[in-house]
């Protein structure tokens, strides 16, 4: 059993936090910026809750952050309320949220002067992921501080996996969110042109759902795009945020990302349509709402 605290209570990071109260038996302390959130898991899971990250982190082995966006990070990490002032020598710190990998680099350097071991750990997998404690965990540092954290992680995940050093994991769900972006667009159009042809798309999906096309998106969401329903996790906010990070990367290091570029713009579609909190699959919408026009 660790000392763990975790930052963020979102539609990720309760869950996972739940995990390692409840899966991992571990002590867990919440911090949130809505206090009513963090009070609702402690109701839930019989953990603590702080009024900063860094109360929270004090006296931790291990702290977890879970939160929006690049800035969001640096709000819960850094200055005097945030948990590298109150983390102690030898823990480790893990940022699960998808940000960039400037950032993580960032991070390691200030908590490698405290003694603090860090990991950059965005996880994919989704809500669903999430709840059930099977998300993928994608970490960049080095072997030691992994090894040591591992088996805390592991509460909440079903794969966790060494990419490099520090910022390594961070570019590793970018590659993640560019295959994610380019198949989901495939998807999409194989069912829109099903539906168009008058095919059963039942019964297409049992057929080449086991042949190459196969993917996750395929058998869990199939169903759901084909009948109009987005409100299954991802939102599409989330979504381009992330794409943004990729797009970013892929100009820095010369990359040419031009379905990734584009289907960015169908999201965009996607969010003047009011489909901001939609979930990623309602790229289909988009085609839909293109043949009513």
């Amino acid at each position: 059993m660790a000392r763990t605290a975790f930052i963020g209570l979102g539609v990720m990071g309760f869950p996972m936090a739940g995990h390692l109260k409840k899966k991992g038996g571990h002590d867990v302390t919440v911090y949130n910026r809505s206090s009513e959130k963090a009070a609702r898991w402690v109701d839930e899971y019989a953990g603590e809750k702080a009024d900063t990250p860094r109360a929270a982190a004090e006296d931790a082995d291990f702290v977890f952050t879970c939160v929006g966006n690049d800035d969001d990070v640096r709000s819960v990490v850094f200055g005097d309320d945030g948990v590298l002032a109150g983390m102690k020598a030898g823990s480790i710190l893990i940022d699960n949220t998808t940000a960039s990998a400037i950032l993580a680099e960032e991070i390691a350097a200030s908590a490698a002067q405290k003694e603090i071991g860090f990991l950059d750990a965005p996880v994919s997998g989704g809500q669903a992921g999430a709840e059930n404690g099977a998300l993928t965990v994608m970490c960049g540092g080095d072997q030691a501080t992994f090894d040591e954290a591992r088996p805390i992680i592991e509460s909440y995940a079903r794969m966790v996996g060494l990419l490099g050093p520090n910022g390594a994991g961070q570019l590793a769900k970018m590659c993640n969110q560019t295959a994610i972006a380019g198949l989901v667009q495939g998807l999409s159009e194989a069912i829109h042109l099903a539906k168009k042809s008058g095919l059963d798309v039942e019964k297409l999906i049992e057929v080449i759902s086991k042949g190459a096309a196969g993917s996750w998106q395929m058998e869990n969401r199939y169903a759901t795009m084909a009948a109009g329903e987005f409100d299954h996790g991802f939102a599409v906010d989330w979504m381009r945020k992330d794409l943004a990070i990729v797009l970013q990367q892929a100009d820095e290091v010369g990359a040419s990302l031009p379905v990734t570029a584009l289907v960015d713009q169908f999201y965009k579609d996607v969010q003047k349509m009011g489909g901001r909190r939609w979930d990623t699959s309602s790229l289909i919408a988009r085609l839909e709402a293109a043949d009513k026009n």
